[in-house]
C-alpha cells in the first residue's frame, strides 16, 4: 500500500491566517469533503495547518484532527506532507496519511 492512492475526495474548504513563524506566513484550511477511500463511500473533515519554508516550499500536517466516515464506522487519522503553491493561488501536496479505524469496511488503510 505505500506509495498506492487509496482515496479520491471532493468537496469545500475554508482558509484561515495563522501568526507567522519565523517570519514565514502559515495558514489553516478546514475541509469537508465526500469520496471515496479504499473503494468505500465516506464523508470526511479535517483541519491541516502548512507553513511556508525558507526556499518556498511547504510543509503541511493535519495532527490527528481528521476524520472519516463511512456506514459502517468512522476512522480517525493524522497526515505530514510537503508541497508548493499552484499557479492558481493554491496548494498542492504529497506526504503520508495515517489512519486508525474499527469500521470493518476501512480496515484496509488501518494502521
Amino acid at each position: 500500500m505505500l506509495g498506492e492512492k487509496v482515496g479520491t475526495f471532493t468537496g469545500t474548504t475554508t482558509d484561515k491566517v495563522l501568526p507567522a513563524q519565523g517570519g514565514f506566513p502559515a495558514f489553516e484550511t478546514s475541509a469537508q469533503t465526500s469520496g471515496k477511500l479504499a473503494g468505500v463511500d465516506v464523508q470526511s473533515m479535517a483541519t491541516y495547518s502548512a507553513s511556508v519554508q525558507p526556499d518556498g516550499s511547504l510543509y503541511g500536517e493535519c495532527p490527528n484532527s481528521g476524520v472519516v466516515m463511512a456506514s459502517d464506522g468512522a476512522a480517525t487519522f493524522r497526515a505530514t506532507g510537503c508541497g508548493q503553491m499552484t499557479a492558481d493561488g493554491g496548494a498542492k501536496f504529497r506526504g503520508a496519511v495515517y489512519f486508525q479505524t474499527s469500521a470493518p469496511s476501512l480496515m484496509a488503510v488501518n494502521g
